[in-house]
């Protein structure tokens, strides 16, 4: 029994496109690859600092704290477990 067909097709040269407009060929298992950070726009190569806040993630939480805080949960304050001894 021969494991031929197992692994995906290799392309060397697949196309890969960036958010940035920058594109580029590497080796991969896809023949395009789209990507939204690349090496000529991610801040760690850049030395540029940017903040990605990837759909308002800190209002969120302030909105979820602030909805907590307001609306404390239904049945009062929890009983304190006793230990068993």
């Amino acid at each position: 029994m021969a494991k031929t067909d197992i692994h995906p097709k290799y392309y060397t040269s697949a196309k890969v496109s960036c958010a940035c407009g920058k594109k580029f060929t590497i080796g991969a298992t896809k023949p395009e690859i789209h990507v939204e950070i690349c090496s000529n726009c991610h801040p760690f190569y850049t030395g540029e600092e940017k903040l990605i806040d990837t759909a308002g993630r800190v209002e969120k939480f302030k909105n979820r704290r602030a909805k907590a805080v307001a609306h404390p949960p239904v049945g009062g304050p929890k009983k304190a477990r006793v230990k068993k001894q």
